[in-house]
This record gives C-alpha cells, structure tokens and sequence, in this order.
C-alpha cells in the first residue's frame, strides 16, 4: 500500500546557515495488533513504523526508533543547519517490511 508524508520547512525562506525546523506527518495506520475490528471482530494485525532515518544530502542527520505505542499518521519535528543545496530526505521502514521516502529540497537564499 503507498504511504506517503508531508513535510514542511519553517521559515519559508531561509538563508546559509539559518536553523530551519522540519515539521511531518507520516500517512501510516501503526496498528498495535490488540485491537479488533468493529465490524467483524477479528484482530487487526500489527503494522507499525518500526525506524525512520533522516539525510540531508548524503549524510544521515537523525534516526529515530518507533514502535507500536505511536500514535497512527505520526508527527516529528527536529531542526537542521541549512548549510548547503541539497535534497532532505525521510526514510521509513515498518515491520511489514515495507520502505518508504520523501524528499524535498533543501534551498538556502
């Protein structure tokens, strides 16, 4: 199933060098496994965001271990030195087995 998250950058406009805060949300239902189904009753089976992993050009900024206990569509928020021209990439994985990313571009004025 495609996932996907949203990610903006505060502020707008920014020079070299400036702290800009990331704010996302990533689309993913974290189900914990303990909870049923209202219409049929049956459990709904654990899918959760197990890693997310941050790189900002090709260097690994950030990585944060999830687990089950997080709410679904989770929002993190963490600040970066805009220092050069480059792709900020969000990686993450759960324990389906399934990766995602999304990339924006990180441009200093």
């Amino acid at each position: 199933m495609a996932r996907t998250a949203l990610i903006k950058l505060r502020p707008r406009r920014y020079k070299k060098g400036d702290l800009v805060r990331v704010d996302s949300v990533i689309m993913h239902p974290m189900h914990t496994g303990l909870v049923k189904d209202k219409k049929t009753g049956k459990v709904i089976p654990p899918h959760y965001i197990t890693k997310v992993e941050v790189y900002y050009g090709d260097e690994l900024v950030t990585s944060i271990d999830v687990n089950a206990s997080v709410s679904a569509n989770p929002y993190f928020s963490f600040y970066i030195k805009a220092d050069k021209t480059a792709p900020l990439k969000m990686v993450w994985k759960d324990n389906k087995g399934e990766v995602t990313e999304k990339t924006v571009k990180i441009k200093p004025h």
